[in-house]
């Protein structure tokens, strides 16, 4: 699966104008896979127009994201506020590259700051298959739990894919955290951040494609650009064959509460 993250410099600009933003960076690459930034369609630091702005699971904008896929045949990763009845989520949607439907995740725990105010926090591991991987979904916060990538690999994700939006005084999430939770797991980690400046929230940047052995493929730097790298299926199974953490869990735990009882 080749596969490429859209870190997307759309600060102050419209849904359109970051639209416009990622049909001209697929058109210049032929993928099977696009990740965009946590909270593309709306912008993140965008204050209460986020509830304004939200709209429901395969909306407008998800119809012209849905159009933009099937006309590259790429599938295509992005975040959007997500209105539900009277809540709202911090959701990413998972359109294939036919247009259709393919996976929605909602964020599951809500950081300290303004999402605690205008988010509902949600449940559930999100899986899917995409170009014959076994692939989940979470959204920032999520995947800085170990809990939650190692849930998503004991269920048989060999693809974690994580819309984010990281400030730059974050820099160790990126440069170490996302490194350490794809060996850990032996998965491949896809992690797309915003670039530049957004009503006076910086962003690191930093995106990058981790291999299951915790090396970069690809990271972008500072500002707006697409990195593109081959996901190899077979890395996954070498990595974990290797350093059999997801298998050896259970035994782990058991030592441990063994060791604490005999304490």
């Amino acid at each position: 699966m080749r596969a490429g993250i859209f870190q997307c410099a759309g600060g102050g600009f419209s849904a359109d104008a970051r639209f416009e933003r990622l049909q001209r960076e697929i058109a210049r690459e032929r993928l099977d896979l696009v990740v965009c930034p946590e909270l593309f369609m709306s912008g993140y630091n965008v204050g209460n127009e986020i509830a304004a702005l939200a709209e429901p699971r395969g909306g407008p904008y998800a119809a012209r994201i849905a159009e933009l896929a099937r006309s590259n045949g790429t599938a295509i990763v992005y975040g959007y506020p997500e209105r539900d009845g009277e809540l709202v989520y911090n959701a990413a949607t998972c359109i294939g590259a036919d247009g259709g439907a393919v996976a929605n995740h909602r964020k599951l725990l809500l950081p300290p700051g303004f999402e605690e105010n205008v988010f509902a926090p949600a449940s559930g591991l999100t899986l899917f298959t995409l170009e014959g991987a076994r692939c989940a979904m979470l959204i920032c916060y999520d995947a800085e739990y170990p809990e939650a990538l190692r849930a998503a690999a004991e269920a048989g994700a060999e693809v974690v894919i994580v819309p984010t939006a990281l400030a730059e005084n974050w820099s160790t999430v990126a440069l170490q955290l996302m490194p350490t939770r794809a060996f850990e797991n032996g998965v491949w980690l896809l992690y797309a951040n915003h670039a530049g400046e957004e009503n006076g929230a910086n962003y690191f940047g930093g995106s990058c494609i981790v291999a299951p052995d915790g090396k970069d493929a690809a990271r972008a730097g500072p500002q707006e650009e697409l990195i593109v790298a081959d996901v190899d299926l077979s890395r996954v199974s070498a990595a974990q064959q290797r350093l059999p953490y997801v298998k050896q869990v259970e035994e782990m735990r058991r030592r441990l509460a063994a060791r604490a009882g005999g304490s």
